[in-house]
């Protein structure tokens, strides 16, 4: 197991939204969560928090490959289509990259590639003791 796999199966609330990580790289990764009838709010459609967890754990993946702790100061989402069946995938790609801030967008689709929500991430990055 390696270190994106340790950080990702220490993550208790994603494993318990049902999230399963399928790839991380340097300043990058892609997760997926297959809905299921306990991520839906009362219109029968995703829940905004289950979207939400979705992307903020494409964040905390990608924010992290870098072997620095990082953790998030900001987080904002867009949500712009509800979905109600399926799979999302939440892309996570890094925007900036400084010693001590980071950015990143997140994009959140459906099967057909269909735009979910937006997210836009900052992590503060702490600095290695040395």
């Amino acid at each position: 197991m390696d270190a994106d796999d340790s950080f990702f199966a220490n993550d208790t609330w994603a494993q318990k939204a049902g999230i399963e990580l399928m790839e991380v790289s340097p300043g990058k990764s892609k997760v997926r969560m297959r809905i299921a009838g306990w991520h839906k709010n009362s219109h029968g459609t995703v829940h905004g928090g289950a979207i939400f967890t979705l992307a903020d754990t494409a964040f905390a993946l990608a924010s992290n490959s870098h072997r620095i702790p990082a953790a998030a100061i900001n987080a904002h989402i867009s949500y712009v289509k509800s979905v109600t069946d399926g799979t999302l995938y939440a892309e996570a790609e890094e925007f900036s990259l400084n010693p001590r801030i980071a950015t990143y967008t997140v994009t959140v689709k459906n099967d057909d590639g269909e735009k979910i929500a937006i997210f836009q991430g900052m992590v503060y990055r702490k600095t290695p003791k040395g």
